[in-house]
């Protein structure tokens, strides 16, 4: 019996105890910025716009299936570019991005993308919410491998990437590859096996240089946030994600999920979303 179908059978029996475990792990936890939500949530005569934000290995379409049900809701939705070159550079081209935007903003950061979204944030007004999708919410002066260290977790995914140079990286930099052939194992375990190659196939890198990068201010120390753990992550630890949600005192919710909770449960993620925007 290999790894993979191991792997799926252990889900499918583990799969009665996660529902019923799912049922209890929804925390709600304090947030720092509770006041401030409390009197948007109050006020939310205008709807906000969902601004969501691809992590590494992945694009804007892996978000597809929440934005048809957030869009079903009537809210205004945006799916990023990610460039995945840089932590200040992608949130710099992000806080840009936002910049154009009007009226209050709900941003949605999944995996590397929650780093963009922590640091581009900050000095914005019109950003109301952080919603973190099985994602990194650093601290400043935190990188993103110092961060899978975090609550003693370990990842699986740092030992399976392929490396390919890119122009301009010269010798200290690379594009970093998901290896396909883990792909499904430890990236999008409960997704169909061949949906997950398709994805493989099509993922975009990351600059290899980006997971050593130093976060900048974190935005989650005055907006309010919220946290999506994904229990059964082999990307980010799960133990990671619990810390970080705690650190930035999310409204935090846990699902037996892959590292992509919005593609193999949208409905959970766009719950929590829309939970966060204060206008059901």
């Amino acid at each position: 019996m290999n790894t993979q179908r191991f792997t799926e059978q252990n889900l499918r029996r583990l799969g009665l105890f996660c529902a019923l475990w799912t049922l209890l792990a929804v925390s709600a936890i304090p947030s720092n910025a509770a006041a401030a939500q409390d009197e948007w949530n109050r006020n939310c005569s205008v709807r906000p716009t969902i601004v969501l934000v691809h992590g590494a290995f992945a694009d804007a379409s892996s978000f597809a299936e929440v934005t048809k049900r957030l869009q079903k809701k009537g809210y205004t939705v945006l799916a990023f570019a990610n460039p995945l070159r840089s932590i200040s550079g992608d949130a710099e081209y992000l806080r840009y991005f936002l910049s154009t935007l009007t009226g209050p903003i709900v941003l949605v950061g999944h995996s590397y993308g929650g780093a963009i979204i922590t640091n581009a944030a900050t000095g914005n007004p019109n950003v109301k919410a952080l919603v973190y999708i099985a994602a990194y919410a650093l601290d400043e002066g935190e990188t993103i491998n110092e961060a899978n260290a975090l609550g003693g977790g370990h990842t699986d995914l740092s030992e399976h990437l392929i490396f390919r140079p890119f122009p301009g990286g010269g010798t200290t930099d690379a594009d970093a590859y998901a290896d396909p052939a883990f792909f499904h194992e430890l990236f999008a375990a409960d997704i169909r096996e061949k949906d997950a190659a398709v994805v493989a196939a099509g993922q975009r890198p990351v600059a290899a240089s980006a997971f050593a990068m130093p976060s900048g201010p974190a935005a989650w120390k005055t907006i309010p946030s919220w946290y999506l753990v994904a229990k059964d992550d082999k990307a980010i630890p799960p133990e990671a994600e619990r810390f970080m949600a705690r650190r930035a005192r999310a409204r935090t919710v846990e699902i037996c999920s892959s590292h992509v909770a919005m593609v193999s449960h949208p409905g959970a993620v766009t719950d929590l979303i829309v939970e966060a925007t204060g206008c059901r």
